[in-house]
């Protein structure tokens, strides 16, 4: 029963971040300029994250360890992020939502592959298989139609 609301969450993710890439560029042009808009996109997230995290640890009476990870794990994934958002702000509408969100599934899934088999900050080492190989070039070949036809 779990799994599948944990995959349903999953896709309403994937939803969330297919509606976030026209509302960000929206943002850019009436701002005049991606970079604004991203950072706009991440501050309005920081500020309601923020006040989520504090009523979390009041009220599971929590406290954060911020001396335990290490000190580029508090840049490495809001930099990445930015990166992300601004080029999704940038890309949606010189290729359109579909091709973009199935550019970033593809890119997911070939950095996920290579993540596995290093076994990249903890993760469960898993091999580069067959089928694998199969699945990341049949995404990409779905991404290249859905881009250009």
């Amino acid at each position: 029963m779990m799994g599948a609301v944990w995959s349903l969450l999953g896709i309403l993710s994937g939803a969330f971040i297919a509606v976030q890439a026209p509302i960000n560029s929206q943002l850019a042009r009436g701002l005049g300029l991606p970079v604004a808009a991203a950072a706009f996109s991440f501050l309005s997230g920081a500020i309601v994250l923020g006040i989520i995290a504090v009523a979390v640890v009041k009220l599971q009476g929590l406290s954060l360890d911020w001396k335990a990870p290490a000190p580029w794990l508090f840049v490495a994934g809001g930099m990445l992020g930015g990166f992300y958002v601004t080029l999704s702000t940038i890309l949606t509408p010189r290729i359109g939502a579909a091709a973009l969100m199935a550019f970033l599934v593809a890119g997911q899934l070939l950095a996920g592959m290579l993540i596995d088999r290093a076994g990249f900050l903890g993760v469960a080492v898993r091999e580069i298989s067959l089928g694998r190989v199969a699945g990341a070039v049949l995404l990409l070949a779905g991404a290249l139609l859905i881009r250009l036809y």
